[in-house]
C-alpha cells in the first residue's frame, strides 16, 4: 500500500491528540468559570472529546487498510460511526445554551439531536456499508441506505449548521467591544469548521477529499484552541489582551465593556 495511507493516519492521529488535548485543557480550567458558564463548558469538553472519540478509531482504520487488513477496517469504521453521530448533541446544546442561557430548554433540545443520531446508526448497521474501496490516500466505505443519508444531510448536518449560521448573525448584530466579539463569534466558526468537515469527511466518496476535508479538521482545532486560549501577541494584535477568560457569561455588562473599550481607543 502506498505512504498516502500513512500520511492520512498521522492526520487522524493528530486530530485525535489535539482534541482530546484541548478538551483536558478546557475541563481542567472549569475553576476559572462562574456556575453560570460551567454547562456550556462541558458542552465543549464533551464535543471536542467525542471529535476525538471519532478519529481515534480512523487512525486504526488507515493503518489497517495500510496492513491490508479489511476486517479491522470495516470494525474500527463501525465503532467511528457512533461517537461521530451524537456530535450534534453537545454542539446543539451549546448553541441553544448560549441564545437562552437556560440548561433545561438547551438539554430537552439536544434530546431531539440524540433522536436523530440513534436513527441514523439503526439505518446504517440494518443496511449496512459497501467497502471498504483503498486507494492511494484512504479507504472508503458508502453507505448503503437512503434513509440513513437523508438523517445524516437534515438532521446531522443542516440543522446544526443553520443553527451555528444563526447565532453568528445574532452576535454580529448586536452592539459589543472587539474582545467581546472575538471571544463568541470566533470559536463558534471554528467549531462550525471543524464540524463540516467531519461531515464532509464521513460522506465523500473520493479519496482526496476526504484527505483534504480531515487536514481542514486538524485546521480547524487549532484554530479553535486559538479562539479559546489566544497568546499574548494575538491579544494586542486584536485589541483584545485585557478580556477576562469566561464562557458566554450570561451576566456581562455590555455597556460597562463598551465603555472601557471607547476608553481603550481613546488612549
Amino acid at each position: 500500500m502506498t505512504a498516502g495511507l500513512l500520511l492520512n493516519a498521522t492526520i487522524c492521529f493528530a486530530i485525535t491528540l489535539s482534541s482530546f488535548a484541548f478538551a483536558w485543557v478546557l475541563a481542567r480550567s472549569e475553576h476559572e468559570h462562574s456556575d453560570k458558564s460551567k454547562p456550556a463548558l462541558w458542552a465543549l469538553v464533551i464535543l471536542w472529546s467525542l471529535v476525538g472519540l471519532t478519529y481515534l478509531p480512523t487512525t486504526i482504520r488507515m493503518i489497517a487498510a495500510y496492513m491490508d487488513m479489511p476486517i479491522l477496517d470495516f470494525m474500527m469504521y463501525n465503532l467511528a460511526i457512533i461517537p461521530f453521530s451524537f456530535v450534534t448533541v453537545p454542539l446543539v446544546f451549546f448553541i441553544m445554551y448560549v441564545i437562552v442561557g437556560e440548561k433545561r430548554i438547551s438539554a430537552y433540545t439536544s434530546m431531539l439531536f440524540v433522536l436523530f443520531g440513534v436513527s441514523y446508526l439503526v439505518f446504517l448497521y440494518t443496511k449496512g456499508v459497501i467497502g471498504p474501496e483503498v486507494s492511494t490516500f484512504s479507504s472508503i466505505f458508502m453507505i448503503n441506505s437512503d434513509v440513513a443519508i437523508n438523517i445524516y444531510l437534515m438532521g446531522l448536518f443542516v440543522i446544526p449548521t443553520a443553527m451555528i449560521i444563526g447565532l453568528l448573525f445574532l452576535i454580529f448584530l448586536q452592539r459589543m467591544p472587539k474582545r467581546l466579539r472575538y471571544r463568541t463569534a470566533l470559536p463558534l466558526v471554528a467549531i462550525s469548521f471543524v464540524f463540516d468537515f467531519m461531515l464532509t469527511d464521513m460522506i465523500t466518496l473520493v479519496d482526496a477529499m476526504q484527505l483534504a476535508a480531515r487536514i481542514f479538521v486538524l485546521i480547524g482545532t487549532v484554530q479553535a484552541f486559538l479562539a479559546y486560549f489566544p497568546p499574548l501577541t494575538l491579544q494586542e494584535k486584536l485589541g483584545i489582551k485585557r478580556y477576562p477568560y469566561e464562557l458566554y457569561e450570561q451576566e456581562i455588562d455590555i455597556d460597562k465593556e463598551i465603555d472601557e473599550e471607547e476608553e481603550d481607543i481613546d488612549v
